[in-house]
């Protein structure tokens, strides 16, 4: 790996990673624990057509998936808070609207000779210097938004209908929560691409889940694999001349089934129950 990082494209890669790891703990704690990761998965694919969009205008690829995947996670915070029991088709159709129409719109795009699997599939090794501060900037913006409101989101996850009894926002918290999984997208993309973005998003909260007395304990844990999964998924892309995002998702898929495997085996934590919960909630909205 010393070797490896005698490369600059590969210490941008390095770091890229660990930015998007940050990002992912914190975020992917709140996906997995408010169960909203076929949201999430609809928001990071309909992204695409930001993608097919900036082409066709003559924009930066970046700028186009931040405001697509803004715009796309806001009507999905509408509909899913207005009609929830048809929400997961409407979902459904806005994920396959935004793959298609950003298929279309690079159709109409003359000349184009862009590598488009690169923004499907992730192309980490040519994250350049000045995205890294795009991503710094996303990281830092995400963290004083959490860090802020941290109370108010862990009670909306915990028990929406009594946090909105308690005087917590909880309608603007979603929308907001809606926005930082968008930036998320943004910063991602960058790492594993539109397809497999999800996967970062939830297997390192799955596992840290089963660890964690709190829900800040689950966020620092699922930061700790995250960063883990990247640094190993690019040593071993470096090695052995692999795909770097796939490698990235392949060694976080192994651990997620090793871990799974193993929890047949170990007791179930009680350390994370109704019972901290529900004292939480009563420390901290009373």
């Amino acid at each position: 790996m010393l070797e490896a990082l005698s490369f600059e494209f590969m210490r941008n890669a390095l770091l890229a990673g660990l930015l998007a790891g940050i990002t992912c703990g914190i975020i992917g704690t709140f996906v997995v624990v408010n169960r909203i990761v076929f949201i999430s998965g609809g928001i990071a694919h309909a992204a695409y057509g930001g993608v097919g969009l900036a082409f066709f205008l003559g924009l930066s690829p970046l700028v186009g998936i931040l405001g697509f995947s803004l715009f796309v996670s806001f009507l999905m915070a509408m509909i899913s808070l207005k009609t929830r029991h048809r929400a997961d088709t409407v979902i459904g159709v806005l994920w396959a609207v935004g793959m298609g129409l950003g298929v279309i719109l690079i159709d109409l795009t003359p000349g184009y000779n862009v590598d488009l699997m690169s923004y499907l599939f992730g192309s980490i090794l040519t994250v350049p210097a000045s995205d890294l501060w795009i991503m710094l900037v996303i990281n830092i913006l995400i963290i004083l938004i959490v860090g802020y409101f941290y109370h108010d989101l862990v009670a909306m996850s915990y028990d929406e209908e009594f946090a909105q009894v308690r005087g917590v926002p909880v309608r603007v918290l979603y929308f907001m929560l809606m926005a930082m999984i968008a930036l998320s997208v943004v910063m991602i993309v960058q790492v594993v691409g539109l397809i497999l973005v999800i996967a970062l998003l939830t297997i390192p909260p799955y596992i840290a889940e089963k660890f964690s007395g709190s829900m800040l304990q689950m966020m620092i844990y699922s930061i700790l694999l995250n960063l883990i999964f990247s640094s190993t998924g690019l040593w071993l892309s470096f090695t052995f001349n692999l795909t770097s995002g796939a490698s990235i998702i392949m060694v976080a898929a192994a651990c997620f089934f090793f871990v799974l495997f193993l929890s047949r085996f170990w007791p179930k934590t009680t350390k994370w129950n109704s019972e901290t919960k529900a004292e939480y909630l009563t420390k901290n909205l009373s």
